[in-house]
């Protein structure tokens, strides 16, 4: 079926459009992708999405065309910790590559995979850049301990593409919320990911369970994953789809948090980030208990994985 006669089911209205089967969904997104539709389908497609928002059968169904098509990482030895960023810091430092980092630290492997889709933020990949973090330029293995950073492009081409229409249309897209459920790894991963609207938080957690997915899903940042160091959120985390609240969110924001600076920039964020690693500055606790849960769901996913291919 082309692009246009799903776009007559999707566009039209709040009210009266119609949501896509997953079957239906991995058809349209799969055309999206593979430079099939127009520039100006793509751009209905978009707008018509914005208006009607994802169904959770619809984001399964983008998600299924998306891994058809990725340029997969090969299966590490533990769990890929995947930290999608594609937001950067706007009025608080970018704390992922500090996340990131901290979990490499706890011997996991770590892919940050991300673009720029909002002018004038710092990246958190600007900021690995600054701390001699290398970035990928094709998909590789990641050794236990280590930290890599990819552009979108080399994973998907079209799917930066689609990534890209906001820069055109001034509105986020499926596009960009795929890229923050998408895991681009052939082994087991833990995908970190985060909502900022509260009508997105039961869809992801629908998504979650039927995908089978293992990750961890909180309120983000800015659109980051890391945690707003000034609160404690609600954490929820999937094991192969089965879902555990790991936290439920404490009241109350901390006026400071020690040591964190005023200034966004790319090398003030990556001067704080050293002296947190070095122990001259403390960890946020926050941040700490995200490191926390993400390593409790690392290996209960590696345990899972022992489980189903033991005989």
């Amino acid at each position: 079926m082309a692009i246009s006669q799903y776009i007559k089911e999707i566009g039209r209205g709040a009210r009266g459009a119609k949501p896509l089967t997953r079957e239906q969904a991995t058809d349209l997104f799969g055309q999206v992708l593979d430079g099939a539709a127009s520039d100006l389908e793509i751009g209905a497609f978009c707008l018509a999405m914005r208006i009607k928002g994802e169904t959770a059968e619809e984001m399964c169904g983008f998600l299924d065309a998306t891994h058809q098509r990725l340029a997969l990482l090969p299966a590490t030895d533990r769990p890929l910790i995947v930290l999608p960023s594609y937001n950067g810091a706007r009025k608080l430092p970018v704390l992922t590559p500090l996340l990131a980092l901290l979990l490499a630290r706890e011997g996991l492997p770590v892919l940050l995979h991300g673009m720029r889709t909002e002018a004038r933020r710092v990246l958190a990949s600007d900021v690995l850049l600054a701390l001699d973090t290398p970035a990928l330029t094709a998909p590789e293995r990641i050794a236990n301990g280590t930290v890599r950073h990819i552009h979108t492009q080399h994973l998907h081409a079209g799917l930066a593409r689609l990534l890209a229409v906001r820069e055109v249309v001034g509105l986020r897209n499926p596009g960009h919320s795929v890229v923050k459920l998408m895991s681009p790894c052939a082994g087991p991963s833990v995908v970190v990911t985060a909502y900022t609207h509260p009508e997105y938080f039961e869809m992801l957690q629908t998504t979650f369970r039927m995908l089978g997915m293992s990750a961890l899903l909180s309120r983000g940042l800015e659109g980051e994953v890391a945690t707003d160091p000034r609160r404690t959120p609600r954490y929820d985390g999937f094991v192969h789809g089965e879902h555990t609240l790991l936290d439920a969110q404490q009241p109350g924001t901390a006026s400071e948090v020690p040591g964190l600076p005023a200034e966004i920039d790319i090398a003030t964020t990556a001067a704080y980030t050293r002296r947190v690693l070095a122990g001259e500055l403390p960890t946020p606790p926050a941040i700490a208990r995200q490191v926390e849960h993400i390593l409790h769901l690392a290996n209960r996913t590696a345990d899972q994985a022992v489980l189903e291919t033991s005989p």
